[in-house]
């Protein structure tokens, strides 16, 4: 399953969107379409998503994540390209997202549904500093 994400960083926490559909707390983003890159996908996916319009120039890849896809059948993997974006804009949910919330490692850890993908984006921002 190919998908992109969003990632925002805010005084030092990842900004996650929850989805009402699989109840946890995802980066922002989704899946590509077969005619989509990357790039396109995301910014379709935030434009449903999130009311905002990225702009693309202002994307900057940041890392590609494989991880089991939360809330799929057993088995299913999830390849996402992930893009760090310095976001502006007054994000407003929609669709099938219920709020957005910025988390740190501490924060996520005590969400009673963790996603793989966003454990693994979350440690490495951690890493690097980026994030508390």
């Amino acid at each position: 399953m190919q998908t992109a994400g969003l990632v925002v960083i805010k005084n030092r926490k990842l900004l996650l969107a929850f989805s009402n559909n699989k109840q946890a707390f995802y980066l922002p983003g989704g899946k590509i379409d077969a005619a989509e890159t990357a790039v396109e996908g995301l910014i379709r996916e935030i434009r449903e998503e999130l009311n905002v319009e990225l702009n693309e120039s202002g994307l900057q890849y940041y890392t590609h994540i494989t991880a089991p896809a939360f809330g799929e059948k057993t088995g299913i993997i999830m390849e996402q390209d992930c893009f760090l974006y310095d976001l502006q804009e007054t994000p407003e949910p929609n669709a099938e997202i219920g709020v957005l919330e910025y988390f740190d490692i501490a924060a996520y850890s005590l969400q009673p549904q963790q996603v793989p993908g966003v454990v693994m984006i979350l440690e490495k921002l951690k890493k690097e500093n980026k994030i508390d």
